[in-house]
């Protein structure tokens, strides 16, 4: 197999105009919000989502330039393998963030703690259940020196296409 279609179920809508500038996590985005708008016909797959205070949403990286297999990721000023980054432009541009779920009206939930750029288009979403999705772990690689500054960290346009902001 050489390629796999996805269709977008939807646009994640939020206050990041831009990509400089944008938290690159969601725990540096604590106060940013947004809009998660499915196609009407997925609003019925909203069903009892509402009981779930966390949501992890899968979307395409829509403004990433063409991706490199070594990087600078964000947190560290040496070189590491994409894959052992959280970095946006990837070989395949595909993104997770656990947004806080405020409230679901209609074909839309309002979100909190939001790290994704407007105009997203959403691939599928997925209840935030810790007994399956957190994990008590012992390393952390690279990371461990420089995680205490990911509450203030945002995109600096590293990762942008050049076409883009």
């Amino acid at each position: 197999m050489s390629s796999i279609k996805y269709n977008f179920i939807g646009t994640v809508f939020s206050e990041n105009k831009d990509l400089k500038g944008t938290p690159i996590q969601p725990l540096a985005a604590k106060n940013i919000t947004g809009i998660v708008e499915l196609k009407s016909e997925y609003k019925e797959g909203l069903r009892d989502l509402d009981g779930f205070s966390h949501a992890i949403l899968i979307y395409h990286f829509h403004m990433v330039k063409p991706y490199n297999l070594i990087v600078t990721p964000f947190m560290d000023d040496k070189e590491h393998g994409v894959f052992s980054t959280h970095a946006p432009s990837r070989p395949n541009a595909i993104g997770i963030s656990t947004v806080r779920i405020e409230k679901i009206i209609d074909n839309k939930i309002y979100i909190k703690e939001v790290d994704i750029l407007d105009g997203t288009p959403l691939l599928d979403i997925k209840p935030y259940i810790p007994e399956f999705d957190s994990r008590e772990v012992n390393k952390i690689g690279w990371a461990d020196k420089n995680i205490i500054h990911l509450a203030d960290s945002k995109d600096d346009g590293r990762f942008a296409n050049s076409d883009n902001k």
